[in-house]
């Protein structure tokens, strides 16, 4: 197998205020992104596909891909607005991508044959977290298998706002029953509370949560591409400025239609992100400290 590595980095970084896809938090110039390819060529992945915005592919490649090229395979997907269901094309004043999952489906002509994880850009996962995943495909899986990484909430939340993240149930057997997309979630004096209908709801840290990190066969790019082509056109109808098609959603569709089962992968690995600029300097912090200690070289990339 050739076990590929899926990046989704073709966000706008609107919450941000920029590119964080490549925006620099190591002393040697790295991104996040650098440590994500980094942990997953340690734990044996020989691909990596990069979907981007085809007009930003000049700054990976100049800012990332050069660096990565001697120890990974590289291939990029585009994600684009103009990429529609028949009939359909991009409402007047609308600039924000169209999400997860519509992402997903730019790689349709390249995830063939093996099987891929997906993970955002922007966010630190952990490499107990990549070496899990790799290991759940090397036991000879059925094509309707997947798998998921299930981090802990409190692992997964931000000291300077709230956040959005997918709350998931799983039966006795560890297998998905359900995800959802939570908006608002924030520290609390007990733990962790989100906003609904205007009152906050407290929920317990432990909470198994996805933080878009999939493991899949290339057979769910038709499912997926199926389930967007169906919700599209009330998306759009209801909301045509800001409506996404959210991967975890979807991968909770196919859970209840019986397309699927879902593994869910507990990992103890703190999570860290991004989300806003007044992260990024706990984010600096807390990678040089993993320089410091040994567990990443200080030249990421030295041949």
């Amino acid at each position: 197998m050739k076990e590929t590595l899926v990046i989704l980095a073709a966000g706008m970084g609107s919450r941000y205020g920029g590119l964080k896809q490549i925006d620099t938090i190591g002393s040697n110039g790295e991104s996040i992104i650098d440590f994500t390819i980094y942990d997953a060529i340690k734990v044996g992945f020989k691909k990596l596909v990069l979907i981007i915005r085809k007009e930003h592919e000049e700054l990976f490649e100049e800012n990332l891909v050069k660096k990565v090229r001697p120890f990974i395979e590289v291939e990029y997907a585009y994600q684009d607005i103009n990429d529609l269901p028949n009939g359909y094309t991009v409402p007047e004043g609308r600039a924000k991508p169209w999400g997860t999952t519509h992402a997903l489906m730019a790689c349709r002509d390249i995830l063939k044959d093996d099987p891929f994880i997906v993970c955002n850009a922007d966010d630190f996962y952990g490499r107990d977290t990549f070496q899990v995943m790799y290991d759940f495909f090397q036991n000879g899986i059925s094509d309707s298998q997947y798998c998921m990484a299930g981090f802990k909430l409190g692992n997964t939340l931000s000291d300077h706002g709230t956040v959005t993240r997918a709350i998931c149930g799983k039966d006795e057997n560890g297998n998905l029953t359900s995800i959802k997309e939570v908006m608002s979630i924030k520290k609390s004096k007990t733990g962790a509370e989100y906003e609904e209908y205007g009152i906050y709801v407290p929920i317990d840290v432990d909470t198994p949560v996805s933080m878009n990190f999939f493991g899949f066969k290339p057979n769910v790019i038709t499912k997926l591409q199926d389930i967007f082509t169906e919700e599209f056109p009330e998306g759009v109808k209801n909301n045509p400025l800001k409506y996404e098609a959210l991967l975890p959603n979807h991968v909770g569709v196919m859970v209840n239609k019986g397309l699927c089962s879902v593994k869910v992968l507990p990992t103890n690995s703190n999570w860290f992100g991004v989300t806003y600029k007044e992260d990024k300097p706990i984010v600096v912090d807390r990678i040089q400290q993993m320089k410091d200690s040994g567990i990443y070289p200080q030249d990421l990339w030295a041949k």
